[in-house]
């Protein structure tokens, strides 16, 4: 599998060992980024590139995921799910690295890798990996929302729109309309 990663300066040196540690697995591992340690880097381009290699692959029908990393891992997350086609999880166990792909279809892996050892992070990152989409009807139904409103922006109806309310999906708040 091509697996693509991308960092920031805090990430870096786990970047070199997740790269051996995913080739050893016989994976294709293309760094993004950064190159060398610049304590003032900013992650969004370096994430944002992995990403947007992840789609561009899974959608040449290439087996791709990506995983990117930094102090906390939520920046990385953020960078990387402003990609169309991207669905980015910050898994910080086993347990949340295997539902996103399961339950999430997750395409990208965030993590924190100053918070946790390298052997944990390594850990989830495999079980991401491992880990297939169940393809549930009901994980497939979810995912398909998201998608649509990505493209469109499109939404399930609002519950609130009902008779019983008066509401509508489009009724907002006004604080003039008294």
């Amino acid at each position: 599998m091509r697996i693509h990663i991308a960092t920031d300066h805090a990430g870096l040196e786990f970047s070199t060992q997740l790269q051996h540690h995913l080739a050893s697995q016989g994976h294709d591992v293309v760094d993004h980024g950064p190159l060398e340690y610049d304590p003032l880097d900013d992650y969004p381009a370096f994430c944002i590139r992995a990403a947007q290699a992840v789609v561009r692959d899974q959608t040449a029908g290439i087996e791709a995921l990506g995983v990117v990393f930094g102090g906390s891992g939520n920046g990385e997350q953020i960078a990387a799910n402003k990609v169309l086609g991207v669905r980015a999880a910050l898994a910080w166990s086993i347990a949340t690295a295997e539902l996103a792909r399961e339950h999430n279809d997750a395409n990208v892996i965030a993590i924190g890798a100053r918070q946790h050892t390298f052997a944990e992070a390594a850990s989830f990152i495999d079980r991401f990996i491992a880990t297939p989409f169940s393809g549930a009807e009901r994980h497939a139904r979810r995912i398909g929302q998201l998608a649509a409103y990505e493209t469109d922006g499109s939404l399930q109806p609002d519950p609130r729109g009902d008779a019983a309310t008066g509401a509508s999906s489009t009724d907002s708040f006004d604080p003039e309309a008294g």
